[in-house]
């Protein structure tokens, strides 16, 4: 998964190729072509490890990319009525790592990018229901999210900036599963950390409010579960807020009292970075 800085994750070149393999090209002609697509799916998603030019030979090799999205959008009308088993939960969610192959590659994103693709994983991202396939296909989608902001691109954020990612995560934020929203704010964190992408969220206080309103409605539910991977998240979120005037002197009413007392004292004991990046915080919006 995406959710920590600590995982910052530069491609990584192995030595053999995608390109040689003919096992690759005879599941891509099963996925284009048939009759074993859903085999397909598995069997180069088992690849994704093995080349690090798969994402080339996916993007580039006739009707694969239209597959995948005819994979995608199969499954729209199980959305609602909730309807999705896990069977068609389990082969879209093929699909989909696919994708986050070609998201992930240097080469493969821009293009990604520009052919507007990920506004085709929304709709799994506005999904409400909380059973499993559809927990599962919400986190998958966000790991496709995930692998386009893992880079600090700014052509990245500035395609984000256009679409309707940060309602749909801070929607995933306030009730979705544990690591479902460990990839949501780890995304909403690397917008932020874009000066375009703070500037974007600090334009109007609707955007504040609404990003601060999830970000204490959060503080409240780690109260109560508490766990040091969101909580840093959640800190780190903060601080990139306050780095704006206005939304610093904001904080300074909507900070919640849990961040300024030792509730977390624990959770925060065994990593001093998080530590130190809230007493900075707790410092500026004095």
């Amino acid at each position: 998964m995406f959710p920590s800085d600590e995982h910052q994750n530069t491609y990584q070149p192995k030595t053999i190729k995608a390109l040689t393999d003919e096992k690759v090209y005879t599941w891509i002609v099963e996925l284009v072509y048939g009759p074993n697509k859903e085999q397909a799916l598995l069997e180069l998603g088992k690849k994704r490890e093995l080349y690090d030019d798969l994402a080339l030979v996916l993007w580039n090799s006739f009707g694969v990319m239209t597959s995948l999205l005819e994979e995608i959008v199969a499954v729209y009308p199980l959305l609602s009525p909730p309807n999705l088993n896990t069977p068609a939960s389990n082969r879209v969610c093929n699909a989909l790592a696919l994708l986050q192959c070609v998201a992930s590659h240097p080469d493969t994103r821009t293009p990604f990018l520009n052919a507007q693709i990920p506004l085709f994983l929304y709709p799994f991202l506005n999904t409400n229901s909380k059973q499993r396939p559809f927990e599962y296909l919400r986190l998958t989608s966000l790991g496709v999210i995930g692998a386009l902001v893992k880079n600090d691109t700014s052509e990245v954020i500035q395609f984000l900036l256009t679409t309707e990612i940060i309602p749909l995560c801070l929607k995933i934020m306030e009730s979705s599963s544990e690591l479902s929203k460990t990839v949501a704010i780890f995304i909403v964190q690397k917008i932020l950390m874009d000066d375009a992408g703070l500037a974007y969220t600090c334009q109007t206080f609707d955007r504040f409010e609404a990003v601060s309103n999830v970000l204490r409605l959060m503080i409240d539910q780690l109260v109560a579960n508490p766990t040091a991977r969101l909580l840093k998240h959640v800190i780190r979120c903060y601080s990139r807020l306050a780095d704006n005037p206005e939304a610093r002197i904001a904080l300074r009413e909507r900070l919640p009292e849990a961040l300024k007392t030792d509730v977390f004292a624990s959770l925060l004991r065994d990593d001093p970075a998080t530590k130190t990046c809230l007493s900075q915080l707790l410092m500026m919006i004095q």
